[in-house]
């Protein structure tokens, strides 16, 4: 379940039904049209005849503009070149070539338009609202286009804070194992090296984390397992920890260290205050709309009479809770979600669910 990429927004339709979305949009704005031109421009023939007309201009031209919507050549271009072009050719286009299909229809002698006689009014008519019409679809993708990179631009920043706050917290993490890794050399050689092995796998695993934008649950497990063998190797029996992760979802993306500050939070505010032993429980599972991922402690977990604590915790006003919850927000949208849980008899639950 990778996180989705970003790409080019493409507002004229690929599949059927949005193709006929849009052909019924273009219908109900040329029988508009067609109107304007019957009351506007009398001795065009009936309204019917009109109407057949300015129908068939439309469709030929929604065609033609769909049709080079797929050419590599203008999807090259600068937006503004690439919907000039389109209108130099499909206005002219669906002008000459949908006036012939609607005399074809109307079983009419075919010609020329404008052969007999010049009437200007539907060639002003076609131009008008064939110009506005791919101004509006112009304005829609310049827009979208806009959007995508508001989102990308959140996506950025919130990785930069990622890498932030890596560089915040891998120091003090550091510094506090080599205090710990120095008294044990000479105390504990084995234990000391066992330390220095978890180490290495821990900032190792980090290092290749902040370089990419998704990385397997494996590897995200991997970094946990080795993150809580040091704590456990600094914290003695006062910490176990248990990984689940099934063999079904070891290849599932997800954004690096997403659940390093679920388990970093549960380990200073549940499992450091608390006075006797405690434990860590990462699990992952299939759930029916996607996979959820549960980092559960048995810490001090919340009193009962704060009954607004967990409302808060889940607004995220711990910043490694929140961080979690924005990055979702920025790879996911609403199709993921963290929230928080209370255990009994103590304790609290961090829930992720992502959809998809």
């Amino acid at each position: 379940m990778p996180p989705p990429t970003h790409r080019h927004t493409d507002l004229w339709p690929e599949a059927i039904g949005e193709a006929l979305q849009a052909t019924v949009a273009s219908a109900l704005a040329w029988a508009l049209a067609a109107t304007l031109l019957y009351f506007l421009a009398p001795g065009l023939g009936s309204f019917s005849r009109v109407l057949m007309f300015s129908e068939c201009v439309g469709i030929t031209m929604v065609a033609c503009v769909l049709a080079l919507r797929r050419s590599q050549r203008l999807a090259r271009l600068r937006p503004a070149s690439r919907w000039i072009i389109t209108g130099l050719v499909a206005i002219p286009t669906g002008f000459v070539a949908g006036h012939q299909i609607a005399f074809l229809l109307l079983g009419e002698p075919m010609q020329m338009v404008g052969n007999q006689r010049i009437s200007l009014s539907p060639i002003i008519f076609t131009v008008l609202v064939g110009g506005l019409g791919l101004y509006y679809y112009a304005t829609r993708e310049q827009l979208a286009n806009e959007a995508a990179a508001r989102s990308e631009a959140q996506r950025l920043a919130i990785e930069s804070q990622l890498r932030l706050l890596r560089a915040q917290l891998d120091p003090h993490m550091l510094f506090n194992t080599l205090a710990n890794m120095r008294s044990l050399i000479r105390e504990d050689v084995d234990r000391a090296e066992s330390m220095i092995d978890q180490l290495i796998v821990y900032l190792r695993s980090a290092l290749a984390a902040s370089q990419t934008e998704a990385v397997a649950l494996s590897r995200e497990f991997t970094q946990l397992r080795a993150y809580l063998d040091i704590m456990s190797l600094r914290m003695g029996p006062r910490l176990s920890y248990r990984l689940d992760l099934p063999a079904a979802l070891a290849d599932t993306l997800v954004p690096p260290m997403l659940l390093q500050p679920l388990v970093e939070n549960a380990i200073k505010h549940g499992l450091e205050p608390k006075v006797g032993a405690g434990s860590i429980e990462v699990t992952a599972q299939q759930s029916g709309a996607g996979i959820e991922i549960r980092v559960s402690d048995s810490g001090l977990g919340l009193p009962a009479d704060e009954l607004e604590s967990l409302a808060e915790r889940h607004a995220g006003t711990s910043y490694g809770l929140q961080h979690v919850r924005d990055r979702l927000h920025a790879v996911y949208g609403s199709a993921a979600a963290l929230r928080l849980e209370r255990r009994v008899p103590s304790g609290v639950c961090a829930v992720i669910r992502i959809s998809g």
